[in-house]
């Protein structure tokens, strides 16, 4: 997995992890809103931007190889996952809470969907459309995508494979919270936008109902994208939760 670290090692680490369909880069609007000199880990997942040349093959092979990459590290992180990357962030806490110190899950879907095998072959035959620069317009205005960063996610489009894709979207579809979240010992935190689907406010529920000590929060105004929505915000959040640790 690609990654770029910023910090010097040995500080407690802030581990960004991407949606999919993004890659790394979709945290820097945020980034540089956070105290300058903390440590903050930027993988790209596999299949995704700079590691499109790796296959998403599972959410399991992807929280194992991000283990490996924590174990790097000298003290625990806060794992902070958008979407896709906040259902990581849920297994990550869940399975290694030794690497976790804080987990912060950002529209994480956690109620499967029932229809999910029509939905993947609907995906399977539509999938050369993420290629096609108009049709990639249109979804990152979906992802609420700065400009500064539209060739970025036309890029990352374009490279993804079909077989990421449709793995990537079927462990998403198909994902409920593990049996080791209640168990989760650190402080989390569950964002959802107030204009997200139902799906997504009943899924910041089950987590939060799952895990009781964890903080839910409703960011109003925002729909399915608030770190590129709110980045100074979050920013600010992330560094209040952690007691000024980056700074």
């Amino acid at each position: 997995m690609h990654r770029e670290t910023f910090g010097q090692a040995g500080e407690a680490p802030l581990l960004l992890l991407h949606g999919g369909g993004v890659a790394g880069w979709m945290w820097e609007p945020m980034r540089t809103h956070l105290p300058p000199g903390g440590r903050v880990i930027v993988p790209d997942l596999p299949g995704h931007g700079r590691s499109a040349d790796e296959t998403y093959i599972s959410h399991n092979a992807t929280v194992d190889a991000l283990a490996s990459l924590l174990e790097g590290e000298r003290r625990p992180a806060t794992v902070v996952g958008f979407s896709l990357g906040a259902q990581l962030a849920v297994l990550l806490a869940a399975r290694r809470p030794d690497l976790v110190e804080s987990a912060v899950v950002i529209s994480a879907q956690a109620a499967p969907l029932r229809a999910v095998r029509p939905t993947l072959a609907l995906l399977g035959a539509t999938a050369g459309l993420a290629k096609n620069e108009r049709f990639a317009r249109l979804q990152a205005r979906e992802l609420f995508v700065p400009e500064a960063h539209l060739d970025d996610y036309l890029q990352t489009s374009s490279t993804m494979s079909r077989e990421t894709l449709l793995n990537a979207v079927e462990e998403n579809l198909r994902f409920v919270p593990p049996a080791g979240w209640p168990r989760f010992p650190g402080a989390a935190l569950i964002l959802v936008g107030s204009a997200e689907k139902k799906l997504m406010s009943r899924s910041a529920t089950a987590l939060h109902e799952a895990l009781p000590h964890s903080v839910l929060e409703v960011v109003d105004g925002c729909g399915h994208g608030i770190p590129l929505q709110r980045p100074l915000w979050l920013a600010q959040r992330l560094d209040a939760m952690r007691g000024g640790a980056s700074g």
